[in-house]
């Protein structure tokens, strides 16, 4: 079965990646940089040695996105980010092909416990299965 395994954040959680601390998201340093990329990787590689594997990604900062929506004439009106109404948004994916909800349960609780710095904010690590893959079908 696949599941849509997925990581949150914020714009502040970017912005203090980059160095740029706030209230609510502490300055990352390079060491906590080099510490979560090192973490996220041996994930993936281990993950992809396994097979469960389909596809993963980080996503950039919600500053660089467009939301895109029906006018009330029908034409397109786009926004771009960050939103005001939003908190977190999809900061990054696994699409993974795992034998079980546990075993998938297993993966996000390893991916919950990534590496920052001291104070920095703490998402749940998100299962959603595809429809059509054997559970949660349409």
């Amino acid at each position: 079965m696949k599941y849509l395994v997925m990581i949150q954040g914020t714009q502040a959680d970017y912005e203090a990646m980059g160095g740029k601390p706030s209230a609510h998201s502490p300055a990352w340093s390079e060491q906590d940089l080099r510490a979560m990329f090192a973490f996220m990787g041996a994930v993936s590689n281990d993950l992809a040695e396994s097979g469960e594997l389909v596809d993963g990604q980080g996503l950039t900062e919600p500053a660089r996105a467009r939301a895109v929506s029906a006018g009330p004439d029908g034409r397109p009106v786009i926004s771009d980010g960050p939103y005001a109404e939003t908190k977190e948004v999809l900061a990054g994916y696994w699409v993974l092909d795992c034998e079980s909800l546990e075993r998938v349960t297993e993966i996000a609780a390893r991916i919950a416990s990534c590496p920052g710095p001291e104070g920095a904010a703490q998402y749940p690590v998100l299962i959603r299965p595809l429809q059509g893959t054997g559970g949660g079908d349409a």
